[in-house]
């Protein structure tokens, strides 16, 4: 056979010569229940709007009497609780969807712990749905129709972003939908009764188990199982975004838009604290909803996917070619010819699309497990060093207060972060040593 041959039929030992692959087994690190994360992340954002109505109301309590206001440390008499209340509802949305539904699991149970739960259900259901209901009405009587809308302002630019991106609706990845299945989700696309469905669920989240990673050789059903993959990636990481930039908009933004016209407040402490929100908001939710199991698995669909590599033609004109085929299993090193192009394999497996740039994306993002973990604890220690460094150089004891409360609910994520960080770099590092020294033996 000549080595300077091109565009060979693909021969048996592309197929052969492939080493299989040896998963690393990570350690159970332990999870928060859902019902508990949904509770301490209400917690942290009743911390924020708490030290956002500070910045906002502050008085001089330390003034004499005879410069009153000196009895509260807040006006409160110039809080609006309509606004405040409906503020506290929309954050409470995903523990209030997290506590019916823990309410309304079926199962074996007696009689007097099943009208317990309907209780709680109707009880949490009632008060909500009144409370809000009752501070829209006072709210429609006090305050212009347009400062409303500033209140559904999130909630209207859903709609579009939901419309352009509903292919990322999560599926389930223990059987693989049939085409059928994938029609319907194409028609469903132009309901918008089915986007106002898919909101209603999207913010009121499930404790769903986490998908499997197959682990087989065939390489269409490896590319299926990364496309639902990256589908359901997609869900997760937009769902973190949209949950994270609501709060952070209901934080900062929602309270100082029904502030009098004669109240002074600190507008860069507000802009300051969106940020602030809206990125702990989203490393607290991205830790949640991709553990490091749920990183390990798309690590090893990224290591079954392989990736390729574009080469100059003129740099491999004398060496063997193949024509790519989508059923074959592609070793490392091996170079083929795909759209007029020449690629050259990386991964131990490759059977992704050479020209297919998502490909390329999935395993370049996840062929190291770590990576979320490191930008997750990277971003959440720059924002407590940022923290820390304003908590020394304030003067302002609402400044003091403020940050000192925001880095308590901080501490917490980040020691889970290093915690895991440190776990998973020991059994990953373990795993890597025996490769190595097979590789020399």
């Amino acid at each position: 056979m000549s080595s300077s041959s091109t565009g060979l039929s693909s021969p048996p030992l592309a197929t052969q010569t492939v080493v299989p692959l040896r998963h690393c087994k990570i350690p159970d690190l332990p999870a928060d229940r859902h019902l508990l994360f949904e509770l301490q992340l209400f917690f942290c954002h009743l911390i924020a709007l708490f030290v956002h109505y500070i910045n906002i109301y502050k008085t001089v309590w330390w003034y004499p009497p005879s410069h009153p206001p000196s009895h509260t440390s807040l006006n409160f008499h110039l809080i609006d609780f309509n606004v405040l209340t409906l503020t506290t509802i929309v954050l409470a949305r995903r523990l209030i969807g997290a506590i019916v539904r823990e309410a309304s699991q079926g199962g074996k149970s007696s009689v007097p712990h099943s009208l317990l739960l309907v209780a709680t259900r109707f009880a949490v259901l009632t008060g909500t749905g009144w409370s809000l209901c009752r501070s829209i009405i006072l709210l429609f009587r006090t305050h212009s129709f347009f400062n409303l809308l500033f209140l559904c302002y999130p909630f209207g630019m859903y709609i579009p972003f939901l419309q352009l991106g509903w292919d990322f609706r999560r599926p389930g990845l223990s059987h693989m939908p049939n085409t059928r299945d994938l029609a319907s989700m194409d028609r469903g696309s132009k309901d918008y009764l089915h986007v106002l469905q898919h909101i209603l669920r999207h913010h009121m989240p499930s404790a769903e188990p986490l998908p499997t990673h197959a682990c087989c050789l065939s390489p269409d059903l490896i590319r299926s199982e990364v496309h639902y993959l990256k589908l359901d990636f997609n869900w997760r990481v937009r769902e973190v975004l949209l949950s994270s930039m609501l709060s952070a908009y209901y934080v900062a933004f929602v309270p100082v838009w029904f502030v009098k016209s004669t109240q002074y407040y600190d507008k860069r402490w507000s802009c300051e604290l969106f940020l602030q929100v809206s990125l702990s908001t989203s490393v607290i939710l991205t830790q949640h909803l991709l553990p490091a199991r749920y990183c390990d698995l798309l690590h090893k669909a990224a290591a079954h996917l392989g990736c390729w590599q574009k080469v100059d033609p003129a740099l491999c004109s004398n060496m063997l070619q193949h024509s790519w085929m989508e059923e074959c299993m592609w070793p490392q090193g091996v170079l083929v010819k795909h759209n007029k192009n020449v690629y050259k394999a990386v991964g131990h497996y490759n059977v992704a699309i050479p020209s297919d740039v998502s490909h390329f994306r999935f395993h370049f993002f996840f062929s190291n497990p770590l990576r979320v973990l490191n930008i997750l604890t990277t971003l959440e220690g720059v924002l407590i060093f940022y923290q820390l460094y304003s908590l020394l150089s304030s003067e302002k004891w609402h400044h003091t207060i403020s940050l000192a409360l925001i880095l308590f609910s901080n501490y917490y994520a980040f020691f889970k972060l290093l915690r895991d960080r440190i776990v998973l770099g020991k059994a990953y590092s373990y795993t890597a040593v025996p490769d190595c020294e097979r590789k020399l033996n």
